[in-house]
């Protein structure tokens, strides 16, 4: 066995088992004595057939039995009606008995009704207040909504109200424009003046004819590849834009001319411009700077206008 592989375990084994059968031994011998039957214990009661008696005598056998008397007399001072009283009032009690214990179930039952209702006005209660609450954070809900709701509308205002004065602005830096370019853009009807060679009032021509030019017959046009507008100055010198650009359409050129008819600067590409290639920017700000005005002394010393150049492929 894997527990007595060694001579110490198996002389450890052998005297172990010795000494147990030594203790067996020395347990029945010694150990286990004891009185068949056990011995009693107590107090010692003398011999006697009543729980009464009196002399000095000891009887070894029963007594006798003593001669009978005659029962003692009822006292006459005791009547049988405190008896009755007495029997009387035992009645009453037994009878009140049940009462008592009817009172008690009534107790029982009208504590019981009170705790249940104590429970049902709790729960009435936690339901009201579970109720409020709902109601309150419903409100507070609605109030949360309003106010941003309140918040879009003022922003929607704010914005209108933004782009109303950004489109203000922006109609009034036409209208100013317009003024400096002697009213070139949309007009409103408002010019004042007129040109022609007739006795009534208005300005003669064609709506699609050159305001500089001297002619007021025909089908209109500009006569010269161009549209030159600066107020009542006439363009003297009108250069053809070179057309090298496979695109076609009307750019419109912003210039700005001194008091001695020169060019000296061009902006193209402004408001009016149907096509933006740069090729046709290019060839028609070389046009515009070299185009030459009439002098006028009373001119500003930058007048600005404008000449629309219009680009066709069938030309």
């Amino acid at each position: 066995m894997a527990f007595l592989d060694t001579p110490y375990k198996r002389k450890s084994a052998v005297l172990t088992s010795v000494i147990a059968v030594l203790i067996l031994i020395l347990l029945f011998i010694v150990g286990l004595t004891y009185f068949d039957p056990p011995k009693e214990y107590g107090i010692a009661v003398n011999f006697g057939t009543t729980d009464y008696g009196s002399g000095n005598q000891q009887p070894t056998e029963a007594l006798k039995p003593a001669s009978q008397s005659e029962p003692e007399p009822v006292p006459k001072n005791t009547p049988f009606e405190e008896i009755k009283e007495e029997l009387v009032e035992e009645e009453v009690d037994s009878e009140s008995a049940p009462e008592e214990s009817s009172e008690e179930v009534m107790t029982q039952v009208n504590e019981e009704a009170i705790a249940i209702k104590k429970r049902e006005e709790a729960k009435r209660k936690a339901e009201a207040e579970a109720r409020a609450e709902e109601k309150r954070i419903a409100e507070e809900k609605r109030k949360a909504e309003a106010e941003r709701q309140a918040e879009l509308e003022r922003q929607r205002i704010a914005e209108q109200q933004r782009i109303e004065k950004q489109r203000a602005e922006e109609a009034a830096k036409r209208k100013n424009l317009d003024a400096l370019m002697g009213g070139f853009s949309d007009t409103d009807g408002k010019a004042e003046g007129g040109e022609g060679n007739d006795n009534q009032a208005g300005d003669k021509g064609k709506e699609t004819g050159d305001p500089n030019a001297g002619g007021y017959y025909g089908v209109g046009g500009d006569g010269s590849g161009g549209n030159y507008r600066l107020g009542n100055r006439k363009a003297l010198n009108k250069p053809k834009p070179e057309y090298d650009c496979n695109e076609e359409g009307r750019v419109v050129v912003s210039i700005s001319v001194d008091q001695s008819g020169r060019v000296i600067s061009a902006d193209p590409g402004i408001k009016g411009t149907t096509n933006s290639a740069q090729c046709l920017l290019n060839r028609a700000k070389e046009a515009a700077l070299k185009t030459k005005f009439n002098a006028d002394s009373k001119a500003p010393a930058k007048q600005i206008g404008a000449i629309i150049y219009n680009f066709s492929l069938s030309e």
